[in-house]
């Protein structure tokens, strides 16, 4: 009988919210799980989980996550503790924060870079 109730979701961070092509959103988004724009946000993301900007997607805001990566555009300021992947088609403006950045050419990003781990990490 156990074994039938683990058939729920493993994990919150398996769940995946999406915001399609021509959906606009003003306000704040906080999730456990990952999310993809591929809309409008103007406001700032809150995730444990992963963050992708599709091609057509654009933000305006803040955003702090794990790991991002982004095709479409952005202008604010990116927090991600693991990983940036700015792929070729990415537009960047603003600062980033993170511990690892993969970079496509073709990719744009004005702005400023904070890369590493932190410095409690770096002594050890």
């Amino acid at each position: 009988m156990k074994m039938n109730q683990k058939s729920s979701p493993e994990t919150p961070s398996q769940n995946i919210n999406l915001i399609s092509q021509g959906t606009k959103i003003n306000g704040d988004i906080v999730s456990d799980g990952d999310i993809r724009i591929d809309g409008y946000l103007k406001g700032n993301i809150t995730t444990k989980g992963r963050l992708v900007i599709g091609g057509t997607g654009s933000i305006e805001g803040e955003i702090v996550c794990s790991n991002i990566e982004i095709s479409g555009n952005f202008k604010g300021k990116i927090t991600a503790s693991d990983l940036l992947t700015m792929k070729s088609s990415a537009v960047v403006t603003g600062d980033i924060i993170i511990s690892k950045l993969g970079v496509e050419p073709g990719c744009v990003f004005s702005g400023t870079c904070q890369m590493g781990s932190a410095p409690e990490k770096k002594n050890q």
